[in-house]
């Protein structure tokens, strides 16, 4: 696997947050934009597989696929770019200030629902026939989803929104896990074994993911659900992205450099960038 310490993978964390703060607006879109199409086309994918095998382990179990892809291929989603920018700030690193964190920030989000909304329309029209016929039954379980993670968690009230928020932050602390321990291997296979079982934990256990939501709650409106897009921001998009933004900073992102950065071997930064600080996908 080509294992790196982790004094090592820390410095790798910072240097991917640098380069993402000072990543052109145009490669910063793009790069978003395919990573939350790839991670939707994943979880339409999972919900496929539970829908007609009756089985969602083995959506969890495949799942991960789409989230190996997209970080191979230099993507980012914003729930690594919550966790890895704020550390180049942090370790004032020349140029990186908190202005240009909520920059990169606000560009990922919309190049990752922009590309989640894109495959959300392309998989209604394939759910509908072209909207000739009713959903099928996988369009059926996401608008099901959509309703039960808005209006069920609004339903219950703070309780509602204390259990949404803490799945986000769980949520991020797997997701972020993932992001991190690829770069814990400088070989293909060993990034992948890394990754994938924080990605299945999470899938599994129904936490809430920022960017595959971005997939499942429009395709649910799309597909005719009984909620609405206000229901999906305020009941589950923006508590989502907050406890998104806690869980990867504070208990994976905060920790890793608060134990292992000083550690780490003083570096000229991620502008020289090489194959895991320049184009980490952050999800």
């Amino acid at each position: 696997m080509s294992y790196v310490m982790p004094k090592e993978f820390a410095a790798k964390m910072v240097d991917a947050g640098e380069s993402k703060i000072f990543m052109s607006t145009k490669d910063t879109l793009i790069r978003a934009y395919m990573a939350g199409a790839i991670l939707a086309l994943a979880a339409a994918f999972a919900v496929t597989i539970a829908v007609n095998t009756g089985n969602f382990l083995v959506a969890a179990l495949l799942f991960p696929v789409g989230f190996c892809m997209l970080y191979l291929m230099g993507f980012d989603l914003l729930t690594g770019v919550f966790t890895l920018v704020p550390l180049a700030v942090i370790a004032r690193r020349p140029g990186c200030t908190w202005g240009g964190m909520l920059r990169n920030w606000g560009l990922v989000f919309l190049g990752n629902f922009a590309g989640a909304l894109t495959v959300a329309l392309f998989m209604a029209i394939t759910f509908t026939m072209g909207f000739t016929e009713a959903p099928n039954a996988v369009g059926v379980k996401i608008g099901h989803i959509g309703e039960a993670r808005t209006l069920g968690y609004a339903a219950a009230g703070f309780g509602g929104m204390l259990t949404l928020f803490t799945r986000a932050v769980m949520c991020n602390w797997m997701v972020s896990t993932g992001v991190v321990a690829a770069m814990m291997s400088s070989s293909v296979s060993g990034k992948i074994m890394a990754m994938w079982m924080p990605i299945l934990v999470f899938f599994y256990l129904g936490f809430e993911h920022s960017v595959v939501n971005m997939f499942l709650f429009p395709s649910g409106i799309i597909l005719g659900a009984n909620f609405t897009w206000g229901d999906y921001f305020l009941y589950n998009e923006i508590p989502t992205v907050l406890g998104n933004v806690v869980g990867g900073l504070t208990f994976v992102g905060g920790m890793i450099y608060m134990t292992h950065f000083r550690e780490s071997p003083k570096r000229g930064g991620a502008l020289a960038r090489n194959d895991d600080a320049a184009g980490i996908a952050a999800e």
